[in-house]
């Protein structure tokens, strides 16, 4: 089915993963960070120590996704969804009215967990298991809400710390939660596919079968993609959760840094969209494998950028790797494992992702605190994802024979 006949004709389920991919970012790195200044303050933290903190929530909340992103396959998302978006609401809503530094551990955990970690994993997981020709197709079009909250908020809320105290702006992030449940209910009065429906449509994976997690952790191929699968959440979260320290080395505004986020944001879409229908023709294993290169110059050129516009083309190349990270790793999981336990194998990568998310920040913080500034660090950086994409173009390579014949 072409594009515009399956968006037409799915439409309805299509705005589900839409809109909880657009409601996880009070939950994502980027927006998180952009209050790092007023937190560092309001708490007296270095870099290291907001660094730490992020790391230790968002670490805990990696080890929780590995048991509870399993729930999907036991719940629906008409369920586990307004759980989840309440949950989110209720951490924004604590990020408010935290009065002590310690709290910050709590905070971050529940944000990260809720957020970037199970609504995007049940948006993504809804979109895998409800389409399967068109599998490509929908996974690009659900995670048009990762765009639109990074093209919409950051400007947003920056322009609005102006003139509204850093604190209500989370209670504004809670309240346009609340109202995303009404909304996500009416969407789903009917689900798409329930589990009876849901198992006449698996799709199987290497070998002609579906691997359990256990299967999947003691294979050699899931340790080839560790590294590639680790690495984009680790130090793209990096990059924006130091935003504002990296502005003033470079000496441009926050203002200014963040304005070129919707260029970011357009590019990332592009290459969503892109990779979403080279997905359904070429398959994961063709593409996969290269889908770290833009990371690799994004970081070199951010290394040694001195103007505005070297920036610019760093956020560019940056936005390629975000779409092309949305869509491929998720298909991965289900091309190469089966979809009979989706849930809980995608939310082994989705663990792995949040941890990288935990490792980066607190990693980076801690080089600064240390004397290794971020141009010297992110040129290290790029030479780790040169090492990442080896290592997957190896793993893919040696497990594509092992996939059945129709994949």
């Amino acid at each position: 089915m072409s594009t515009v006949p399956f968006i037409r004709t799915n439409a309805k389920w299509l705005s589900v993963g839409v809109l909880l991919t657009f409601l996880s970012s009070f939950g994502q790195t980027y927006f998180i960070s952009l209050f790092a200044g007023h937190i560092q303050k309001a708490f007296d933290l270095s870099h290291g120590t907001w660094g730490g903190i992020y790391t230790v929530g968002t670490g805990a909340s990696a080890i929780v996704m590995v048991w509870a992103g399993g729930l999907c396959d036991h719940f629906k998302a008409r369920v586990l969804g307004p759980i989840m978006i309440i949950s989110l609401a209720a951490a924004c809503t604590f990020m408010a009215v935290n009065p002590v530094w310690w709290g910050l551990f709590a905070v971050i955990f529940l944000l990260r967990f809720t957020g970037q970690g199970m609504m995007s994993h049940i948006a993504m997981v809804a979109m895998s298991r409800w389409f399967t020709t068109n599998r490509g197709k929908a996974i690009s079009i659900a995670t048009l809400g990762f765009g639109f909250g990074e093209a919409i908020l950051p400007i947003t809320f920056v322009a609005l710390m102006a003139v509204i105290d850093w604190r209500l702006l989370w209670i504004v992030g809670a309240v346009i939660l609340v109202i995303g449940v009404p909304v996500l209910l009416s969407l789903l009065r009917k689900e798409r596919t329930p589990q009876s429906i849901a198992a006449q449509s698996q799709a199987f994976g290497m070998e002609g079968r579906h691997w359990t997690r256990n299967q999947a952790v003691s294979h050699w191929l899931f340790w080839f993609m560790v590294p590639g699968l680790l690495g984009p959440s680790a130090f793209q979260t990096a990059f924006f959760f130091h935003q504002v320290h990296f502005a003033k080395i470079k000496q441009v505004s926050h203002v200014e840094l963040v304005a070129m986020y919707p260029i970011y944001t357009v590019v990332a879409i592009l290459a969503m969209v892109v990779s979403g229908w080279g997905l359904d023709r070429y398959g994961t294993a063709r593409l996969l494998p290269f889908s770290q290169i833009p990371m690799v110059l994004a970081f070199l050129v951010f290394a040694y950028a001195g103007s505005i516009w070297a920036l610019l083309l760093g956020l560019i190349f940056l936005g390629l790797n975000a779409g092309f990270n949305v869509t491929l790793p998720t298909a991965f999981w289900s091309e190469f494992y089966g979809t009979g336990n989706l849930g809980e194998i995608k939310a082994l990568g989705t663990s792995i992702m949040v941890l990288g998310s935990a490792i980066g920040p607190g990693l980076t913080g801690l080089g600064i605190d240390l004397g290794l500034g971020l141009e010297h660090q992110y040129i290290i950086i790029a030479g780790f994802f040169i090492i990442a994409s080896v290592a997957m173009l190896i793993g893919v390579m040696r497990a594509r024979p092992m996939l059945p014949a129709t994949s």
